[in-house]
């Protein structure tokens, strides 16, 4: 099942027409739109999804797109990193094939940690991270404070039925020998 464009992906995507440049990857490109939007400002876009539909749907695009858990099979540093992340709490009356695109984890932050965790060695000294999120995924915030990125929320977006849409601006993690933000 490869996830249609909704709100979460028209959101993020006004962000990715600001930051693109350089070396970019698409983290769970799903239909291919962020990675779509980022080759009308750079030439050097890498779309990922562990979805095989997905890859193959993103590639009939003629976007340079491979199969990969976050950054299993990805190589190299990147200027921008882009990551629409299945960020939802387990809901165990949704269909499996959907919960691929969907849900985060049990609480519905867990793929955001283990992105977090793998992020640093991907991203380039003045490298940005643009994520989307949910009201219902947990506090993102304290994730981010966890492993020391810089992080700013650029958007609030409010949905029907009490949830809310963020996206955030992250930068490289502080060093620990470094107690300021910059």
């Amino acid at each position: 099942m490869i996830y249609e464009p909704s709100e979460d992906s028209f959101l993020i995507q006004k962000y990715v027409k600001k930051y693109a440049k350089g070396k970019v990857l698409d983290i769970g490109t799903g239909s291919g739109i962020l990675a779509e939007t980022a080759l009308k400002k750079t030439k050097d876009v890498l779309a990922i999804d562990i979805n095989e539909e997905c890859v193959e749907h993103t590639r009939k695009k003629g976007i340079n797109c491979i199969k990969s858990d976050l950054f299993e099979n990805v190589k190299g540093k990147f200027d921008l990193i882009i990551f629409n992340p299945p960020y939802l709490p387990m809901d165990k009356n949704e269909p499996r094939d959907s919960q691929l695109s969907t849900t985060g984890g049990k609480k519905g932050y867990e793929i955001i940690e283990r992105f977090l965790k793998k992020t640093k060695g991907h991203l380039e000294e003045k490298g940005k991270i643009l994520l989307v999120c949910s009201s219902l995924t947990g506090n993102v915030e304290l994730l981010f404070k966890k492993y020391r990125y810089n992080f700013k929320k650029l958007e609030t977006k409010k949905l029907p039925f009490f949830e809310e849409l963020y996206v955030y601006l992250l930068k490289q993690p502080i060093p620990l020998n470094n107690s300021h933000i910059h």
